[in-house]
Formats: C-alpha cells, sequence, structure tokens
C-alpha cells in the first residue's frame, strides 16, 4: 500500500480533501510549510498521525483565516487556527504564532506520507518542538508528544543535540 493510500485510510479522508486543502492554498499563493510531526516525519522514520500542522508565511497570516473560513470550519485557539475538513478525521493546524513565520521561506519540497509538500529545515521543525515542549500551556500528553519527537530528531541527527536546551535534554533521560 502507498503511503498516501495508508495516510487516507487512517485519517479517513475519502473525499480527497487534503488534496482540496492544498490546492486552495496554491491556487490563493500561500507560502506555508509543514512543521509538527509529520515534519518529524519528513526526516526521520515516520509514525502515524492524524495531525497536519502547517505555519504560513509572515505577511499571509491575516490572510489564511478569511480563506479558510470561507471553505471550512475554522476555530482560532490562542496560537493556532484548528480547520475542520469535511469528510475527513485529518486534523489541520496552522500555527499563528509570530515566531513561525519565516519558517515557509526557508521550506524545501519533501514527501511528507506520499505527498510532495514544503517542509520546514530540520532546525525549524526541531525549534518548534522545543518551544511546544516548554510551553506550561500545552497538554501534558502533547508536550509528551514533543519530547518524542526531539528524542526522534536527536538520535537520527546526534549533530543536533547541541540545539536543545539543557531543561529539556534532562526531560530525554
Amino acid at each position: 500500500m502507498q503511503e498516501l493510500t495508508f495516510w487516507k485510510v487512517i485519517v479517513m479522508d475519502k473525499a480527497n480533501q487534503i488534496e482540496a486543502l492544498l490546492a486552495l492554498l496554491a491556487e490563493n499563493q500561500i507560502q506555508f510549510c509543514v512543521i509538527g510531526g509529520q515534519g518529524v516525519n519528513a526526516y526521520v522514520d515516520p509514525l502515524v498521525s492524524l495531525d497536519l500542522d502547517l505555519a504560513v508565511a509572515s505577511e499571509q497570516s491575516d490572510q489564511i483565516e478569511a480563506l479558510l473560513s470561507s471553505h471550512y470550519k475554522v476555530s482560532r485557539f490562542p496560537h493556532s487556527l484548528n480547520i475542520e475538513l469535511p469528510e475527513s478525521a485529518l486534523r489541520v493546524q496552522i500555527q499563528t504564532d509570530a515566531r513561525y513565520g519565516a519558517f515557509a521561506g526557508r521550506a524545501k519540497m519533501m514527501s511528507v506520507l506520499g505527498l510532495s509538500l514544503p517542509v520546514a529545515p530540520l532546525e525549524d521543525i526541531l525549534r518548534g518542538k522545543i518551544w511546544a515542549a516548554q510551553d506550561p500551556d500545552r497538554r501534558g500528553s502533547k508536550r509528551q508528544k514533543d519530547l518524542a519527537d526531539i528524542a526522534r530528531i536527536i538520535e537520527a541527527y546526534p549533530a543536533l543535540r547541541a540545539q536543545v536546551p539543557q531543561d529539556v535534554l534532562a526531560r530525554l533521560l
């Protein structure tokens, strides 16, 4: 079974909603990149997830909410927009935290579960995972997943260990 078919079965995307969302972003020239767990998956052995986290170029952050709201149910949270795709269990989150705004400009095309998508550089993905792991307002279970993703990255790319703060490294042991 091909990666995309597998992912679509997992997220129950029978109506090709991920392709429709990506086409909408392309038609509107939205500069974005994959971050989060799927971004990690582009660089190391993939894990299955229902989430697709995206960062949008800073200059387009105001435009993205209006665009997506005209096509999908959008919920605003302090640091993200959550997009509900009809007929799909895929959970798309657009990061609205300004720290992620430059990631899209540094992205490169990579395979993410069978799709060719712009993916943030690994150093940016690691930085985002560190921010998330250090966020005291984030659910504990999410912070644990962030720590696991950090561990996956530094196991595959040991040189990046130096970029991980001591307080985060201590939680990995």
